[in-house]
Order: structure tokens, then sequence, then C-alpha cells
């Protein structure tokens, strides 16, 4: 536990906040420093280079004080004295004979002064800054003399070492300060995160209507509560569609079953061939249906699509032509090549898909047609002149096992499953299936299949549903994920 707390993300912060408050202390501090003992330095040393200047002006207007005894500095500079060119002091504020050694700073020629910070002449002493005038000497002197002035630098080393203990001795808490801070306001944001990981913990696969705690507001801590509540929300219709396909799935299938058993035992005790051709006939639905339950189930987990190109018109025309005597009539509707991207063998069974459905319920005739809307989309579109589909329906009619005419659907040989098939492979290329009235004056229904056109300059390539050995795709006992024959669509009234 404490080797995870010393991990989180409030000790990391907390850490953070620490090392950054200790650089900035230890630059500031170091610049501080730094800044204020030479400002202290520079004026101090302009006070004592000022009294040895004062002292020079009177050597130049001879008037100085008898008997070489100079009145004390002002502005806090301990000493001034006055030595002609051999070296001997001629006058001091001092003790003349007691005249401290001041190996000082020697003026070059062309200036008339210099400075310099001398160090402890012995353990014990002070450093002493020192500045040197030049000054023309008295009447009768052929020589210049040099005017010394020195202020020991004591109160400015206090100065500065006070500054420094304060430095240290606040850094400490400051750097303690700032990384206790940064723990209490990371702990304080990241509080809607540990509830947001408590609920998400709860959630399970009988509790899905669980909801994680929304902080409001607009911070990325919010945004993350409201994702996850999204996220929550499609899981759970995800699993509410999974439990209502599975118990359609369960009741379309338990009606087959039944009906291939009873058929069977009919046969047991009174073998004929009509009760083996019916239960044959019921095997049957029973495959399609758990072909077109495979395919389906590919679709919602398996990998995107291959895309290659692939004529739309062609796909349209080799499916008119595999239908030689249709129930009503069928009439083909493609006056150009219609260029789009996908793969060819979904794309043929979602439009087979959507045939058979309009050739069940129309009345004289069914059209195909192959074009594009000039958006950059490709259209597949399939009319009949039948009963039509409601309005209120035309989008529940693609959901899975929804017969508008339950009764009419079994009895033609649909399983619930075409429609969905087909809305399933468009939308797997970024397309969409729609069912459209008929146009004005005119009785029956459109669905409209929209998949992303290829774009100009791209061929169709091969046509689609191609075999290897170049006959059409597809048959009766063709793969459901290759080809038409997995069973078809579902009924609409």
């Amino acid at each position: 536990m404490a080797s995870a707390r010393l991990g989180s993300l409030r000790a990391r912060a907390a850490a953070a906040a620490a090392l950054a408050m200790a650089a900035v202390l230890a630059t500031g501090g170091l610049w501080l420093y730094t800044v204020l003992r030479a400002n202290l330095i520079e004026n101090t040393t302009g006070r004592t280079e000022l009294a040895a200047r004062k002292v020079a002006a009177q050597l130049d207007t001879a008037t100085l004080p008898a008997g070489g005894r100079l009145p004390a500095p002002e502005g806090g500079v301990d000493l001034v004295l006055v030595r002609d060119a051999a070296g001997a002091t001629v006058a001091t504020s001092g003790d003349l004979e007691d005249t401290p050694e001041l190996a000082g700073p020697g003026i070059a020629p062309g200036d008339d002064s210099r400075s310099a910070v001398l160090e402890p002449a012995r353990p014990g002493a002070q450093r002493r800054v020192v500045v040197a005038v030049q000054a023309p000497g008295p009447p009768g002197a052929h020589a210049p003399h040099t005017v010394y002035a020195m202020t020991v630098l004591g109160d400015v080393d206090d100065a500065n070492r006070a500054v420094a203990l304060g430095l240290l001795a606040g850094a400490p808490p400051l750097i303690a300060f700032s990384a206790l801070l940064a723990w209490w306001v990371t702990g304080h944001a990241l509080r809607p995160v540990t509830a947001i990981r408590t609920e998400l913990a709860a959630v399970t696969a009988s509790e899905l209507d669980r909801r994680v705690p929304d902080p409001g507001g607009a911070d990325e801590i919010a945004r993350l509560a409201r994702t996850v509540n999204a996220t929550l929300d499609r899981l759970e219709r995800s699993d509410a569609r999974q439990r209502q396909f599975t118990a359609d799935a369960s009741h379309e299938l338990r009606n087959p079953l039944a009906a291939v058993r009873s058929r069977l035992e009919v046969a047991l005790r009174d073998p004929d061939r009509e009760s083996v051709a019916a239960a044959l006939a019921d095997t049957e639905r029973l495959q399609r249906i758990a072909a077109d339950l495979l395919l389906l189930a590919r679709l919602d987990g398996g990998p995107a699509p291959r895309t290659e190109p692939v004529d739309l018109a062609l796909l349209a025309a080799e499916d008119v032509a595999r239908r030689p005597e249709p129930r009503v009539a069928l009439r083909l509707d493609a006056r150009a090549p219609v260029p789009a991207a996908g793969d060819p063998a979904r794309l043929e069974r979602a439009l087979a898909n959507l045939v058979d459905n309009a050739l069940r319920y129309a009345r004289t005739e069914v059209t195909v047609r192959a074009g594009a809307d000039g958006g950059g989309w490709a259209v597949l579109e399939v009319a009949d002149d039948g009963p039509g589909i409601p309005e209120a329906d035309r989008d529940r009619v693609f959901e899975r096992f929804v017969r508008l005419d339950a009764d009419r659907g079994r009895t033609s040989g649909g399983t619930g499953l075409g429609l969905a098939i087909a809305r399933e492979i468009a939308r797997a290329h970024g397309g969409d299936v729609r069912a459209l009235p008929a146009p004005a004056g005119r009785a029956g229904a459109r669905l409209v299949l929209r998949v992303p056109g290829s774009g100009p300059g791209r061929g169709p390539g091969r046509g689609p549903g191609r075999g290897p050995e170049g006959g059409p795709a597809g048959g009766p006992d063709t793969d459901p994920e290759t080809g038409p024959g997995g069973g078809p669509p579902p009924a609409r009234p």
C-alpha cells in the first residue's frame, strides 16, 4: 500500500512541485546573493573613493591640516592616508606611527584611481576595500602623491551571511509547502477520478445500467466522465441487442426444429416420401438461418472488408442474369459503368438480398438501377410495385428478425435477416441502405444502397462475384460470406 501510494500520481505531482521549487529557490537565491553582494561592495567602494577624492582635492589646494593629521572620514570609511612618491606616509586620519600596510592597487598609466578588495591579512581579520587616487603633491613636491582610503567590509560580509542563512533556512519550508500544496490540489482534482473508478469497477454484466458520476464543468475529467457514460450507453445497447438477437434466434430456430422433429416422428411411424421431403425443407431453412447468423457474426466482429475496384452496373447485370425466370418481370437500368471500391462478393450478397426481397412482394415488375448521385456516391436501387413499406417501419424493417407480417415472412421462406445483412454490408463499406417510398402516383417501395465511389480515373477492375474460373460466384451451397446462396432476405408487408 505504501509503495503504491508513493508511486501514485499525487506523489509524483508533489515530488515534481518540490523539485521545481528547489530549483527556483536555488537559482533565485544564488542570483539574489550574487547581486546583493556586488551592489554592497560597489556602494562601499563608491563611498571609499569619494573620501579619497576629498582628501586629494585638499592636497591639490594645499589645505591639508598641519601636522599631517586628517579629520575622520565620513560615510563609514575607516581610514584615509596620503603617501608620497617614495611610499612614506605624510598624512593620515589615524595614527602616523601605526599605519597599516596597504599593498593596495597600483594606478595604471593614464588612470587617476583604482580600487581593490583585499583579503584578510591574518586569521581573524576582515576583508577590506581600498581605493587609491593620484593627486599632485603639495607646493615644492616634484612627484605626485597617492591618497589611499580604506573601508573594512565587516558589515558587508555580515549582510551577505545573513542573506545566505535566510535563504538556506527558508528553502526547506517553502519546498515542503509547495509539495503539500501540490499533494492537496492533485488529490482534490483527482477526487472525481476516484469516484469514476469506483463506480466503473462496480459495473457488471448484470448491472450495465450503472453510470459514473459527472462532476460537471468542461474540464478534462468532466469530459472523461461523459465519455465513459457514453461508452456504457453503447455497451448497454449492444448487450440489449445481443440478448434480443439471441432470444429472436432461439425463437426462429425453435419452430423449424419442432417441425423437423414432428415430421421425422411421423416418418418413423409411417414412412412416406412427403414427410421426408418436408423435413428436408425445414432442415434447409435451418441451414439458411445458421448461415445468415454466421455472416452477421462475421460482419459484427470481423475485420473491415477488403477493398478493390468494382463496377456496380456490372454487378447488377450479373445478378439479373442469374435469374432467368423470375416470378415477375425483372428489368435492369444501368446505362454506364458505376465504379466503386469495396468487396465484390459482399456487395453482390447485399444486392441479391435486396432483389430477393423485392421479387417476393412485387406485383408485376422489379427494377434494378445502378448510377451515381453526383456527390461521390455509387448507388444501387431496387424498386418494386408491391404493397410498399409504411413510413413508420422504414427503418425498423432493417432490424434483425423483424417481419412486418410474420406469418407471410415464414411461409415465404425468409429468415428475417436479409435486409439486416444488406445494411451491415453497406455500413461496413462506409455507406448505408434506406427504404424510400415509390415515386408519386405509383405503388411499391425503393431500397437504395449507397457506397463511396472509387473516384474518377479508376476502372472497375474484374467483375464482381467472379470465381477463379470466370464463372459467377454463389449458388445454393455457397458460403454466406461469398455468395447469395445463404438464404433470401426478410419479408415486408
